[in-house]
């Protein structure tokens, strides 16, 4: 069990520890790039070319996202209460608590532990996640939302268009499916390569705050994973998957949406920063917990 552990960590700190060298060593990365390429390119072609690979029924997809859903609105609704209390800026630390890190950190760890099928899960969680994140998320942090930024996700409309496409068993064209496998590929790696690059370019400014928001992410997630994935019936790997996407650490785009709207950026990052690393100290104790 540890060997296997140690098997499925072990890439994701290699990956990640890329990406934080080739930072530290100064070499020229274009951020704005490497993002559009994963949430326009690459993630879309991976939810198609996993579901068109993954024979499972419709039915573990359909309540994935209804945890993931789920999971957005108690953790919400739990977070507003704490930073109310704790008369904190919603507009700058709630997005940071609902919004956890599915996709450079969570789809990676589904697929080593659950494999294919972890991965088409972890993938159908991350679309929820990322369709909310960049609509409801966004629009906390900046105060307001417009009706456009409900229909500018390619990730959501991926997921939809090949759920349909598998409930209604409609034959793809092998070229289609080579062309997005291929393109699928690269977003994995990518997406570790850009988590460890985003933590070395952090600034840690504010460290008692930061680091309490960070651990409220990961023990709050966790939480509220488990309990919906009982409230769900989930078993096997649907549930390890849900646990795991929910306790994932905060989404680097929380920071980048606080930087763009001067929402506290440096405490935003310092809670990615710290909750990257506690989870990176935790994911043994963790998998030990999921893992069947």
């Amino acid at each position: 069990m540890l060997y296997q552990i140690f098997s499925i960590i072990a890439p994701v700190f290699i990956c990640a520890f890329v990406g934080y060298g080739w930072s530290r060593l100064q070499q020229p990365y274009d951020r704005e790039f490497v993002t559009r390429l994963i949430t326009n390119i690459s993630a879309p072609c991976l939810v198609f070319a996993t579901f068109m690979e993954v024979s499972v029924s419709i039915q573990p997809f359909l309540s994935m996202m209804l945890g993931a859903f789920l999971n957005l609105c108690i953790v919400g609704l739990i977070a507003l209460a704490i930073l109310k209390a704790l008369k904190l800026d919603l507009h700058a630390f709630l997005p940071s608590q609902m919004f956890p890190n599915t996709g450079n950190m969570g789809l990676p760890l589904c697929l080593l532990a659950f494999g294919e099928e972890g991965l088409a899960l972890g993938i159908t969680y991350f679309a929820v996640n990322s369709f909310f994140h960049f609509t409801v998320g966004a629009a906390i942090s900046k105060g307001s939302m417009t009706a456009g930024s409900l229909a500018r996700n390619p990730m959501f409309f991926a997921v939809i268009l090949t759920l349909l496409l598998v409930y209604f068993d409609i034959p793809v064209p092998a070229w289609i499916v080579n062309t997005t496998d291929l393109l699928a590929g690269i977003a994995i790696p990518l997406m570790l390569i850009a988590l460890g690059v985003s933590l070395a370019q952090f600034r840690i400014i504010s460290i008692n705050r930061s680091l309490f928001l960070a651990l409220l992410r990961l023990i709050l997630g966790f939480l509220v994973g488990w309990g919906v994935a009982g409230l769900l019936g989930l078993e096997g790997a649907a549930k390890g998957v849900l646990i795991l996407q929910s306790a994932m650490p905060v989404a680097v785009f929380s920071y980048l949406f606080a930087s763009q709207n001067n929402r506290s950026p440096e405490e935003v990052a310092a809670t990615v920063v710290f909750s990257t690393i506690i989870s990176f100290a935790s994911l043994p104790l963790l998998l030990l917990f999921v893992l069947p």
